[in-house]
């Protein structure tokens, strides 16, 4: 009997998935996104974002547009 109580509350927590966040995303929804699977600020994830893509020579714009393409939204 308690594998059926098991089996059941595992079927009712369903696993954090990365997506796209549209409602709340600037551009892409990718820093929201990420702020919202890591339980940050979006705020924060997009001034680290700014930081790191001047830091990388703008690399960071490269990994975005991936990241926007590869990122299932909502």
């Amino acid at each position: 009997m308690s594998s059926m109580t098991e089996t059941g509350s595992a079927a009712a927590t369903q696993p954090k998935r990365l997506r796209r966040d549209k409602q709340n995303g600037m551009i892409g929804g990718v820093c929201a996104g990420m702020a919202k699977y890591f339980d940050l600020d979006p705020a924060l994830v997009r001034v680290a974002y700014v930081l790191i893509s001047i830091f990388t020579a703008f690399a960071g714009v490269l990994v975005y547009l991936v990241l926007w393409m590869l990122i299932p939204a909502e």
